[in-house]
């Protein structure tokens, strides 16, 4: 009887043993961790915590990843600067549009930038009176010894000796231009101003050598309105060249009795320099 009784003591421990080997949970004994060396147990919230900081260190490398692949936009500094800098130097010129003389001129600019845009301007030029009229006279042009010799017409034609004008330039445009591997500095100005022309008519043009009247308005000095503009390329801080059209325009009067609105078309170029050095 009693080994029977240990018989089944027996049997149902091995049974128990099975039960705990297939469902660790279940076992009667609680488990044991091993220690991997790490010193103190971790808290329950210090798994938590790895992983959160796993997350922001896996956001910013995708973060710095996108910011590698944006395309920075970046505005490059003005390399030529007039703000506050004077500007002279010599022109030259022609009238453009007088179909019957040879107008050209030397002459001058002097500037005053009070800021980058706008520039007090004086302008003033001289243009030689190269004969004394008639078909040899290199002012004259083709056509106007037509007239006279081969029409016996009288061409209305006064010779443009001077000028200067007090202005104000504006200056909205700056932009760079590379020429091979060279950059350059440019602006595109306009200019509005008041000055003054002289003229001097032509008697043998117009037929009247001797007439007091022609002779009492040969020469004349007229109040100008002058506008135009232009555009200026910088080599250095100091250098540039400018090209310019201007239109001036005047009354002018005619053997002292006739008015006529004259208007000159201006084409010129100029080799500016600039002082004092950019600040």
């Amino acid at each position: 009887m009693l080994s029977l009784t240990l018989s089944f003591a027996l049997l149902a421990s091995f049974a128990l043993a099975a039960e705990g080997e297939a469902h660790p949970s279940a076992a009667p004994f609680p488990a044991v961790a091993e220690d991997d060396g790490g010193g103190d147990d971790d808290e329950p919230g210090d798994s938590v915590k790895a992983e959160k900081a796993a997350v922001k260190v896996s956001e910013k490398q995708v973060i710095e990843e996108k910011a590698r692949k944006k395309v920075i936009k970046t505005i490059q500094p003005k390399t030529f600067m007039k703000l506050h800098r004077y500007e002279v130097g010599p022109s030259i010129g022609l009238v453009a549009n007088d179909p019957f003389l040879n107008r050209y001129i030397i002459g001058g600019v002097f500037d005053y930038h009070a800021t980058e845009i706008f520039a007090i301007e004086v302008q003033v030029g001289y243009a030689p009176i190269l004969g004394d009229g008639g078909c040899d006279d290199p002012d004259w042009k083709p056509l106007s010894c037509q007239l006279l010799e081969k029409n016996s017409v009288s061409p209305d034609i006064s010779r443009l000796t001077g000028h200067g004008s007090l202005g104000l330039q504006f200056a909205p445009i700056y932009g760079k231009a590379a020429v091979g591997d060279k950059i350059f500095a440019f602006d595109i100005y306009g200019t509005f101003g008041l000055g003054a022309t002289n003229t001097v008519d032509d008697l043998v043009a117009l037929q009247a050598v001797g007439v007091e009247e022609a002779e009492r308005t040969e020469n004349q000095v007229h109040p100008t309105t002058t506008i135009g503009g232009g555009a200026r390329i910088a080599f250095s801080e100091s250098l540039a060249l400018r090209t310019e059209v201007k239109s001036m325009t005047y009354i002018e009067v005619i053997n002292s009795e006739t008015l006529e609105m004259k208007n000159n078309l201006i084409v010129q170029a100029n080799v500016s320099f600039f002082f004092p050095g950019m600040k």
